[in-house]
C-alpha cells in the first residue's frame, strides 16, 4: 500500500498524475487527507481523499508519497501524523517519494544524509546532508525525488520501477503513450 497525502495547497497534477499511474499498474494507493478528507489544492481544486490521517495505519504500508505545492508542503511538514509516516518509512527501509519542494521536509527531518536528491530549483538549501542532483527523477536507495509538476509522470514510473519492475513501468508507459 502506497500512501499520498494530500494537505490543503497541494500540487495538482504531482499528487493526481502519480495516483493514476501508480493504480494503472495496479499498485495499491490511497490518498490520505491531512486534517480533512476534503482538501483543497493549490490551484483550487477540492478533492475527496480515500481518508483521512486519522484513521490511517501503517500495517501495509510499502511507501509514501510526498507531492509539493504550496502551502501543501508546509502543512505536510507541521502534520504529526506525516512526519510518524516518515519516520516509519526510514525505520522500516520503506519507499519515500517526495517531488517539488516536498524533498525540504525530508532534509528539516535529517532523512537526506549522505543521499543524492534533487528538487525545485530554489529549495536546494533545504536538503541537509544531501548531494543535490541536477536531473528531473533521482532515486538513492529507497529515497526518490523529483523536480516539479513537469516531471510527474517520470516520478510515477520510477516508483512502478522501484515497487515492482522496469518492465512493468514500460508498459505503464507505453499505455499513456507516453
Amino acid at each position: 500500500m502506497i500512501y499520498v497525502f494530500l494537505a490543503e495547497g497541494f500540487e495538482e497534477i504531482e499528487a493526481l498524475a502519480t495516483v493514476d499511474v501508480l493504480r494503472r499498474a495496479k499498485i495499491e494507493v490511497k490518498t490520505i487527507g491531512v486534517d480533512s478528507e476534503i482538501i483543497e489544492s493549490a490551484h483550487n481544486l477540492t478533492v475527496v481523499a480515500d481518508v483521512r490521517d486519522i484513521k490511517s495505519d501503517f500495517s501495509y504500508l510499502s511507501g509514501i508519497v510526498l507531492p509539493g505545492g504550496m502551502p501543501g508542503v508546509i502543512n505536510l511538514q507541521t502534520s504529526a501524523f506525516v512526519k510518524h509516516a516518515i519516520d516509519f518509512c526510514v525505520s522500516e527501509n520503506l519507499l519515500i517519494a517526495a517531488i517539488c519542494a516536498a524533498p525540504s521536509i525530508l532534509g528539516h527531518m535529517g532523512v537526506l544524509n549522505n543521499k543524492k536528491v534533487t528538487c525545485y530549483p530554489g529549495f536546494e538549501q533545504e536538503l541537509k546532508g544531501a548531494t543535490v542532483i541536477d536531473q528531473d527523477v533521482c532515486r538513492d536507495g529507497n529515497i526518490l525525488t523529483a523536480r516539479g509538476p513537469g516531471s510527474a509522470i517520470d516520478f510515477a514510473l520510477e516508483i512502478i520501477e522501484y515497487l515492482k519492475d522496469e518492465k512493468t513501468a514500460q508498459k505503464i508507459a507505453d499505455d499513456i503513450v507516453y
